[in-house]
């Protein structure tokens, strides 16, 4: 069974960076071809791709938030890491760690409420 869980700060300031790590269970990060992905949804609205790491390490964002962007991982404890710099209140939503196989998520974390706050 696969499993994803995120973690991180619940409340960040304005300027700083968000960082969340998502701990994968039940399959490994580095497995052909999976793709391991990051997704927001802020308050009252829809699902917003953020962007996705492949499994050789390889990245890929969504235009809007390329500039502010970057997903690692952590092959020694099977994570990968989301940072966004430069957070605004706007970035406030509840974020999602999932799993892409195939062209569609078959997993899904269960997500961590994320506020951008002074």
């Amino acid at each position: 069974q696969v499993q994803l869980q995120e973690s991180g700060p619940g409340l960040v300031k304005p300027s700083q960076t968000l960082s969340l790590t998502c701990t994968v269970s039940g399959a490994s990060i580095t497995t052909a071809y999976y793709h391991w992905s990051w997704i927001r949804q802020p308050p009252g609205k829809g699902l917003e791709w953020i962007g996705y790491m492949d499994y050789s390490g390889s990245t890929y964002f969504s235009p809007s938030l390329k500039s502010r962007t970057s997903i690692s991982g952590d092959t020694a404890k099977n994570q990968f890491t989301l940072q966004l710099s430069s957070a605004t209140p706007e970035d406030t939503a509840l974020y999602f760690c999932a799993r892409i196989s195939q062209s569609a998520i078959d997993y899904w974390g269960q997500g961590t409420q994320v506020t951008v706050s002074s």
